[in-house]
């Protein structure tokens, strides 16, 4: 009885702190790659692609800090780039198929995620 209750305890605690199988190094590389061509969005004023991004980050991403924390940060890495370098700005068509091929990494990377 003594090793079934240590059992059921263990299970109780792996499951209340699953491991997650998609906090990946792939999807969150995805995100970060997200995050920083939101950043750009922002920078060059292309509302549809940093709209798009948004829904990506909020459809496909685990809800946990290391992905909000990881977006963000991105997000301001690629903004301050932007800004900083005075880069001319890519066209809106060229920066929404970045979105969408990072888009396409999302959906292989993080599956489960997605609604």
């Amino acid at each position: 009885m003594k090793h079934l209750t240590s059992l059921i305890i263990l299970l109780s605690m792996a499951f209340a702190n699953p491991v997650f199988a998609d906090e990946a190094p792939v999807g969150l590389a995805a995100i970060k790659q997200l995050g920083s061509l939101n950043g750009q969005a922002l920078a060059c004023a292309d509302k549809n692609s940093a709209a798009h991004a948004k829904l990506l980050m909020l459809t496909y991403a685990p809800k946990t800090a290391t992905y909000g924390t990881a977006y963000e940060e991105a997000t301001n890495a690629g903004y301050l780039a932007q800004t900083k370098n005075a880069a001319s700005c890519p066209d809106a068509q060229s920066l929404g198929k970045k979105v969408d091929a990072v888009a396409d990494q999302l959906r292989t990377a993080l599956p489960a995620a997605a609604k």
